[in-house]
C-alpha cells in the first residue's frame, strides 16, 4: 500500500489538483481502486496522482469529472497543472502563446509545438533528456488545444526547407509529420510557408523567433537561447522583428507551393523504403 503523503494545495497546481482528488473521491465514498475501476485504470495511479507522483491527463480529469460529477472542475484544472510541467523559463510564453489573437513564427530547425505529431513531439523533447518525458509530452500536446477552440489564433508559419529533411524520430516519423502539417490546408486559420534553401541568405539567419498579436495587450516577441527563453515587449524589438518576418514570408514559397514542396519532400524522401536486399516493387 502507497504510503499517503500530507499534501499542501497552495504549494502548487500539482499539489492542490492531488488534494481535491483525494478529497472529492473521499467524499464519493469511493477507495481509489473503486474509483479507478470507474474509469478504467489502476487504484495504483490513482494513488500516484493523488501523492503528487504523477502528472493526470486531461483524458484522466474528464473522465474522473464524469465520475464524481465535478461539473468540469478537473478539466479546468488539469490546464494549470500541465502548464507547470514546462520550463520555468518557458511557462510565460506558453501562457502568452494562449491568449494569443495572431501568432507568426520562423521556425529554423524544427516544426512549430503548436504543429507536432504526438510522435515528433516526444523525440524532440528526448534530445534534451527530460527527468519526466511523459509529462513534458502531455504539456507540450495540451498547448495545442488552442487551435480546436471556437475562435483559434491566426497561426502564421515559415518553416526553414531544412526542417523539412532532418529526420527527427526516424522515417515514419517524419512522413506522419509532414502528412500532419499538410492537414492543415483544411484549417483556414492555418497557414504554412517553406523558406527554400534556394533563398540563399535571408533576414532570419540569426535563428528562430515568435510574434504574438493580442486584442488587448500589446505585441510580444519571443527567442531562444541555448539554455532558456527571452519575450519582449519592447517597440523596437517588436518592430524589428515584424520587419525581418515580412522579409521571410516574402522570400518563402506560397502557401499552395509549400504544400506541394512538403508533398514531394514525403513521398521522395520518406516513402517507404525497401528492406535491405528486398526488391523495390515497381
Amino acid at each position: 500500500m502507497a504510503v499517503v503523503r500530507d499534501i499542501d494545495p497552495s504549494a502548487s497546481p500539482l499539489d492542490y489538483y492531488s488534494y481535491e482528488l483525494r478529497r472529492l473521491r473521499e467524499e464519493a465514498g469511493l477507495k481509489q481502486a473503486q474509483l479507478g475501476a470507474i474509469i478504467f485504470c489502476t487504484g495504483s495511479l490513482i494513488g500516484m496522482i493523488e501523492n503528487g507522483k504523477r502528472v493526470p491527463t486531461r483524458d484522466f480529469s474528464e473522465r474522473v469529472d464524469a465520475a464524481l460529477g465535478t461539473d468540469g472542475h478537473f478539466s479546468r484544472l488539469v490546464g494549470l497543472v500541465l502548464r507547470s510541467v514546462l520550463p520555468v523559463w518557458f511557462q510565460p510564453f506558453a501562457e502568452m502563446e494562449a491568449r494569443a489573437s495572431y501568432i507568426s513564427t520562423y521556425q529554423a530547425q524544427l516544426v512549430y509545438g503548436l504543429l507536432q505529431t504526438p510522435d515528433y513531439a516526444r523525440a524532440v523533447l528526448a534530445s534534451g533528456l527530460p527527468d519526466e518525458l511523459d509529462d513534458m509530452l502531455a504539456a507540450r500536446l495540451d498547448r495545442q488545444r488552442i487551435l480546436d477552440r471556437g475562435r483559434p489564433p491566426m497561426v502564421w508559419v515559415v518553416l526553414d526547407e531544412a526542417a523539412l529533411y532532418r529526420p527527427i524520430g526516424g522515417l515514419d516519423v517524419m512522413r506522419d509529420q509532414l502528412a500532419h502539417l499538410l492537414s492543415f490546408r483544411e484549417k483556414r486559420w492555418v497557414r504554412i510557408q517553406v523558406l527554400p534553401f534556394a533563398a540563399g541568405e535571408h533576414a532570419s539567419l540569426i535563428g528562430s523567433f515568435t510574434a504574438m498579436r493580442f486584442d488587448d495587450d500589446p505585441d510580444m516577441v519571443y527567442s531562444e537561447d541555448l539554455i532558456s527563453g527571452h519575450m519582449t515587449a519592447n517597440p523596437d524589438t517588436v518592430k524589428e522583428a515584424a520587419l525581418r518576418y515580412a522579409h521571410v514570408q516574402a522570400a518563402a514559397l506560397s502557401v499552395e507551393a509549400s504544400a506541394a514542396l512538403i508533398v514531394r519532400v514525403m513521398e521522395e524522401r520518406y516513402g517507404h523504403q525497401p528492406e535491405p536486399g528486398q526488391r523495390a516493387v515497381a
